[in-house]
């Protein structure tokens, strides 16, 4: 089955959760837009799947970092601390008539250490941050030896919860209808 990986038709970085009591809820909507828009864009499309990410510190939203001095800001606010990182995946269903939505949300908690400055200088100055929900993509600075730990799906922090995905997935193929 041929599949197409697509950038979403719309930035999400001008969107505002205002008091927003649940980041899964957040996530999950944004998902369900992205995966929205690209149905529209790919009529043909019998499964569409959209993610998003955002992290969670005090209680307070992250997104994605809109220039290097934001960026540099997040990975300063989450040093020494432990911050939640919350995935919300959609999955638009085509096969039958009327299009049906799957829905879930996964969160994992990452403890950053203290990250040397010269390499926090360099890793904006990089603009490696770009697109990363709270500025950092947690493989990618493993690899480069920043004090990180978590508890949880990795590929959750990393914006796609593959552990649940392939669940959902499997069930899906599985209730397919027949031809």
């Amino acid at each position: 089955m041929p599949h197409v990986a697509a950038a979403p038709v719309f930035d999400d970085s001008a969107l505002s959760p205002g008091d927003i009591r649940s980041p899964s809820h957040w996530v999950t909507s944004l998902a369900y837009l992205k995966a929205w828009s690209q149905a529209m864009s790919h009529p043909d499309a019998s499964l569409v799947l959209g993610s998003d990410t955002a992290c969670v510190l005090d209680g307070r939203l992250i997104g994605t970092p809109s220039d290097g001095a934001e960026a540099e800001g997040m990975i300063r606010a989450f040093m020494d601390r432990r911050h939640e990182v919350v995935t919300g995946v959609a999955i638009i269903d085509r096969r039958r008539e009327g299009a049906r939505r799957h829905l879930f949300a996964d969160e994992a908690v990452v403890t950053m250490g203290r990250v040397p400055e010269e390499e926090l200088a360099a890793y904006v100055a990089s603009g490696a941050w770009q697109g990363k929900a709270g500025g950092y993509n947690l493989m990618d600075r493993v690899r480069a030896g920043w004090p990180l730990a978590w508890e949880g799906d990795p590929t959750t922090i990393m914006g796609l919860p593959m552990n649940r995905l392939i669940g959902r997935l499997n069930t899906l193929l599985r209730d397919a209808p027949r031809a």
